[in-house]
């Protein structure tokens, strides 16, 4: 089982205590930071639950994942905040300088200061620290506000470990419930907080800052930040493009399948937001189409607006198409205008970014999509975009634009048609060479057969349609576990440009541990197809997507005795890496600005320097997008998964050569779809596809290596790998050895 990261939109959190419930407001809530968990306490014992989610099975259940008996923790080396941002965060050197030094230039005498979203509570011990050197009469006071009990728990332990924990008071609470008398005695002089994600906005910082100033904080407080500056720029970008315009995208392929009929765009389209990217990584496919401008300012010590919206009028630089529009954001940390921050891509200058080069996953730039094919400028021109905000997003909107796609065919409401799916699955659906791999594989699957029934097994659309327009004759039964009733509508509204009838097409609602031949309207399944993809997946580990083989089985029971079963199997494949900027990001944290922060290690799930027998996690990362990295070893086999045969435990063992020096640093792992039985048509999601997240196993600690007869000083020059299925969790346990 893995850690649930929910969806901002969807997420609540509940604790539980003794007296009474409440829930975490989702505006406050960071899915990169957080995990859902909840506590239940007495007299003499907590015990703190987690959200664990089943990837085989699409469920989730609450977990102990740590029990306090008599103030005694249990189960606390376990990595629990693994996938969270935390570590990579605490890893930015170049932030946590610019807040030390920030913070040391504003809390200049004792004062009242109040750090809203504490975390490991960093910026509280330099608050504290900042007051101990200074001069004043008053006694100066350091009020630590964390809502998510982990950290909280987290957080006391560096305390106690720096000498701290009577300079610094924790409060288990969002600030927003803050009381008068029983946890602040008075307006705090000073807000110490980063409560920001790529976006800016995204972690409720309007909200929060609104509530601070006009309950928590005096007037004109002393805060860092100072303030946020919001910058754009326009720029072309195929691969940009293909990640959001579908209709114009497969246009091209050559199946006759139109996922977005002529007249019906945008009924499969991305959601109109920012989406977090690493654009250094397609720096060189990126055209520049505008200087860098201004959109938005934010003032940390006034109380900021919910909502705004202007218009800006930006001289194009070069002639083009603007397929988006890159933003980041840039901090000035203190009143003066001496420290700053920048989230800027690299190919951006001083005075739009200054403060950082470094890579880091934590903040990344912000793509918004110009719809449909973006829009087509001149040099010199001015474009006129329309920006606006509300409490936790962005949006623009280019003036020139002609809105499409506000109403289907037949006077049909888009929203209750329309299907939202992630910038990657709109870029697999438009993909040449991946539709052109799927035809002939389904086309060689038909050959000599009249499937009775053909059963689709994920939440795939495309291969729906697909079947049903090559086998006119065959029923088609679609599970749609994660898309469901929407699939459904999304079906019916465009069966008629596909040329399908309804009556040939099946969404089985029913949910259920196995199905029979009545949910199946009795007929056998003589076809069952999965791509695999399922909705809601998108930060999955590649082995997850073994869901189907664990579907297969449970439909074993409808499948007929010559029954197909597409992709037929599934390689394990790998490839040393050497992932520097990766690494540094997830390595074990020391002192951070005079702080020790040692004894976060095992709960953040950080690598290097492990004790011998404790592994790294997997997690899971677009490679290509990990700032510098570079293949060691040829890529090879670990082992095989076998679909026609129900899902069992499984094995593998390869020993693979190195073939370039260098250090290594993990080991980058994915799943090869084999989906004939010829195995001659393969879909693989290894980090040359750059739509899939691979799996990475960091190693205890780097490792030189080299191709035998190298350089001296090489360690090794092969390694071994071993690796071990386990059905009943979904999960992968992957060891290695280097010779």
């Amino acid at each position: 089982m893995s850690i649930s990261l929910v969806p901002r939109s969807l997420f609540r959190i509940l604790y539980l205590f003794p007296t009474s419930p409440f829930t975490l407001n989702p505006q406050s809530f960071n899915p990169l930071k957080f995990s859902a968990t909840r506590a239940m306490s007495s007299a003499s014992t907590q015990r703190l639950f987690q959200l664990k989610f089943d990837p085989l099975t699409g469920n989730s259940e609450w977990v102990v994942i740590e029990e306090e008996v008599d103030g005694v923790s249990e189960n606390t080396q376990k990595p629990i905040l693994a996938t969270t941002s935390y570590l990579d965060m605490l890893n930015d050197a170049t932030r946590n300088r610019a807040f030390r030094e920030a913070i040391d230039k504003t809390i200049s005498k004792p004062c009242r200061v109040l750090d809203i979203g504490a975390g490991t509570g960093l910026l509280s011990m330099m608050a504290a620290r900042a007051m101990d050197s200074a001069v004043g009469d008053s006694m100066g006071m350091v009020t630590a506000c964390e809502s998510y009990l982990p950290m909280v728990k987290l957080m006391k332990k560096v305390l106690r470990l720096n000498g701290m924990e009577r300079k610094v008071k924790v409060i288990n609470k969002r600030s927003d419930e803050l009381q008068f008398d029983s946890d602040i005695i008075s307006r705090a002089d000073a807000l110490v907080s980063e409560i920001l994600d790529s976006e800016l906005l995204g972690e409720g910082l309007i909200p929060t800052l609104q509530h601070a100033h006009d309950k928590l904080l005096v007037e004109n407080p002393l805060t860092v930040p100072y303030k946020a500056t919001i910058y754009g720029q326009l720029v072309e970008s195929t691969y940009l493009w293909k990640l959001h315009d579908l209709y114009n995208n497969e246009a091209k392929a050559c199946d006759a399948i139109h996922l977005v009929p002529e007249g019906m765009d945008p009924i499969i389209c991305v959601k109109p937001q920012q989406y977090p990217m690493h654009c250094d990584a397609i720096a060189k496919e990126v055209k520049l189409l505008s200087e860098p401008f201004r959109v938005f300012e934010f003032d940390f010590w006034k109380r900021p607006e919910s909502r705004a919206e202007k218009e800006l009028h930006i001289k194009a630089t070069d002639g083009g198409r603007v397929h988006a529009l890159v933003s980041w954001w840039m901090l000035q940390l203190d009143r003066e205008g001496t420290v700053f921050y920048s989230t800027a891509p690299k190919w951006i200058s001083p005075p739009f970014n200054i403060g950082t080069d470094d890579w880091c996953d934590h903040w990344k730039q912000c793509v918004w999509f110009i719809p449909n094919n973006g829009m087509s400028i001149s040099k010199d021109e001015q474009v006129h975009i329309c920006a606006s905000h509300d409490e936790t997003t962005f949006s623009y909107h280019l003036k020139a634009q002609i809105p499409r796609g506000e109403a289907l065919q037949h006077g049909d409401n888009a929203e209750n048609f329309k299907l939202i799916l992630p910038p990657e699955r709109i870029a697999v659906y438009g993909d040449r060479e991946w539709r052109l791999a799927m035809l002939t594989a389904i086309t060689n699957a038909l050959q000599g057969r009249s499937p009775s029934a053909c059963m689709i097994a994920d939440d795939s659309v495309f291969l729906t349609l697909m079947v049903a327009c090559l086998s006119k004759q065959t029923l088609v039964l679609s599970l749609f576990p994660g898309i469901r009733e929407k699939g459904a509508k999304y079906l019916q509204a465009v069966s008629y440009a596909n040329g399908i009838s309804m009556d040939s097409i099946k969404v089985i609602e029913k949910r259920k541990s196995c199905l029979t031949v009545h949910d199946t309207f009795e007929k056998k399944v003589d076809l069952l197809i999965s791509e695999p993809f399922y909705y809601g997946n998108d930060n999955a580990l590649p082995w997850h997507n073994l869901r189907f083989w664990k579907e297969r089985t449970m439909l074993d029971s409808v499948l007929s005795d010559d029954a197909l079963i597409m992709p037929s199997k599934g390689i394990l494949r790998a490839c040393f890496m050497s992932l520097p900027d990766l690494w540094s990001s997830r390595r074990r944290l020391r002192t951070i600005e005079g702080f020790d922060h040692s004894v976060t290690n095992d709960t953040l799930g950080a690598c290097g320097e492990l004790p011998e027998g404790q592994e790294g996690p997997c997690l899971a990362f677009y490679i290509w997008q990990c700032g510098e990295y570079e293949e060691l070893s040829e890529i090879f086999t670990v082992m095989k998964f076998d679909f026609s045969k129900p899902i069992s435990p499984c094995s593998g063992k390869s020993q693979v050569k190195v073939s370039k020096a260098g250090i290594c640093h993990g080991i980058a792992l994915w799943i090869d779809w084999v989906m004939d039985s010829k195995s001659s048509i393969v879909i693989s999601t290894g980090p040359d596809k750059r739509y899939w997240k691979q799996g990475v196993k960091l190693l205890a600690n780097p490792v030189t290596v080299g191709a035998r007869g190298s350089a001296d000083g090489v360690e090794c020059c092969s390694a071994v790998i071993e690796a071990s299925f386990d059905p009943s969790t979904g999960e992968l346990d992957v060891q290695h050895s280097f010779l």
